[in-house]
Parts: structure tokens; sequence; C-alpha cells
């Protein structure tokens, strides 16, 4: 499924994928799919969802490019610029925020050299804040890819960002793949 207007095409696997999914949807309610398949479209252009990238999920569902553009970028977990292969998330909301995140992104901020939004020069790390990440009885709480980190404090943030550090040491691995 491509057009003139896009050179991106989804390997046969994942374009597999995404029509099974489109189909669990009556016809006509194909942009009820549009959250899964930016999920997908993330992972599969290193977890982030550039504009060109965006209009091919717009042809796949057969819907206005303005209307995936305005989902993308109203939920943090979609990226619209590139991201480092460990993207860090750092839960900014009150219940974390009272238990100690704004310390553990100071930290982070330090260790990393770079501020939330940014990436580490390298391109192995960002760090970002954002909204609940629906873990607030194990305050403070961190998202990287798939998995949380809760009940931080500065040690196991270090132990964390030492491991992350070893396990990178030379790869640009997606965690959203």
């Amino acid at each position: 499924m491509q057009n003139e207007h896009t050179t991106i095409e989804f390997p046969p696997e994942t374009l597999a994928l995404v029509n099974r999914i489109i189909k669990r949807y009556p016809e006509g309610r194909q942009k009820s799919a549009l959250l899964p398949l930016l999920h997908i479209a993330q992972s599969e252009n290193k977890g982030w969802l550039s504009t060109e990238m965006m209009d091919y999920v717009a042809i796949l569902l057969d819907i206005q490019p303005i209307e995936v553009y305005e989902v993308a970028s109203f939920y943090s977990m979609f990226n619209l610029e590139p991201v480092g292969n460990c993207l860090i998330e750092v839960c900014q909301t009150g219940p974390c925020w009272l238990c100690g995140a704004e310390e553990i992104l100071a930290h982070f901020e330090k260790r990393l050299g770079i501020k939330s939004g940014e990436t580490t020069a390298d391109g192995r790390f960002s760090l970002k804040t954002v909204e609940c990440l629906a873990a607030c009885g194990n305050a403070p709480v961190i998202q990287v890819g798939t998995d949380y980190h809760e009940n931080l404090n500065i040690q196991k943030v270090d132990e964390l960002l030492d491991t992350w550090q070893a396990e990178n040491k030379n790869s640009h691995s997606n965690p959203y793949l």
C-alpha cells in the first residue's frame, strides 16, 4: 500500500499485522485502528514518528493526515522527533514529584549531560518527562521502552544507568522493538 506521496512501506509481515488489526473494525470505522498502527509505525521507525511515517499510516487507514497528526501529537507515548536508543521517561505528576521524581530527573540530567527533551550526542540516551505512568503507589516511576522502574532513589538510578550504559555500549537497539 504505497502511493506517490510516500516512499515508506512496511515489510510484508508488518503489513500483514496491520491488515489484521484494521479488519477488527467495521467498514468505515478503520480509524479505530489508529493507536495500534501508530505504535507499530513508531517501532518500525526507530522509536519515533516522522511526518512521512504518519502520512503512510493515514494512507493505510484511508484518513486525512491531519487526523493522524492530531492523535500522535496528543499522546506522550508517541515521539515526533528522533530519540536515542534508550528513551527514559520520567513521570512528572504529583505523586511522583512528591516522592522525589524532581531529584531523580535532575540526577539523570547530571549523569547523562542532557536536559529533559534532549538526546545524548552519541544518540544512545534520550530523556523526557511525561504525565502519569499510572503507578502512583510505587512513586517515583520511570518507563524505558515497555519496562517500568518503580520506587526509585538515586542509588537505583545509578544502577540502572550503569547497566544500560554497559548494554548499549556499541548498540543502537530500539527499546520499542
